[in-house]
């Protein structure tokens, strides 16, 4: 059987020269990469306690519904800023070259619920540690961040201090 990190694609010098692009589409469509991503992500689960899964657009999305259908829980989506057709709240945050924010529906999460947070990556961190903020804003407490990749290069991990944080694959770089 081959290893999660043999069904992730390197595409080297994007998107500028010098960075290693981890891509997650040749996870995606391949079924074994894409079950075997899966199942490795709700491995990182287990003994875990809690009531919903929230994923990040779009990615996070991806690979949060399969594991909150596995799992029997709902998912909430975490989206880009105007996506959402209720009341939401929002939050902003900083990327490498500007700003973002994102949204959650005002009625997504329940006080005292209990979250696991999805995304496929993080690299600086900023979408996840917006995330977590909404969340915990609308009373929900983060019980663990899962990912499949992380780039540890970028400290993104650093944003998130005081959660418990785990990922399929670690790549030291950036």
């Amino acid at each position: 059987m081959k290893k999660m990190e043999e069904y992730v694609r390197a595409i080297p010098d994007f998107p500028e020269p010098g960075i290693i692009f981890r891509d997650v589409t040749s996870v995606l469509q391949d079924p074994e990469g894409l079950k075997l991503a899966i199942d490795s992500m709700i491995g990182l689960l287990e003994g875990v306690e809690f009531d919903v899964i929230a994923g990040t657009e779009s990615r996070g999305f991806m690979f949060g519904v399969p594991i909150a259908y596995q799992l029997g829980k709902s998912f909430v989506p975490v989206r880009k800023k105007g996506k959402l057709p209720c009341e939401t709240i929002s939050a902003k945050y900083d990327l490498e070259y500007g700003s973002a924010e994102i949204e959650m529906h005002k009625d997504a999460i329940k006080p005292g619920q209990k979250v696991v947070l999805v995304d496929d990556l993080i690299a600086t961190g900023g979408t996840l540690a917006a995330s977590v903020k909404l969340i915990e804003q609308l009373g929900g407490e983060v019980v663990k961040v899962v990912l499949l990749m992380e780039l540890a290069g970028l400290k993104g991990r650093e944003k998130l201090e005081g959660y418990e944080v785990v990922s399929v694959i670690t790549y030291e770089g950036n």
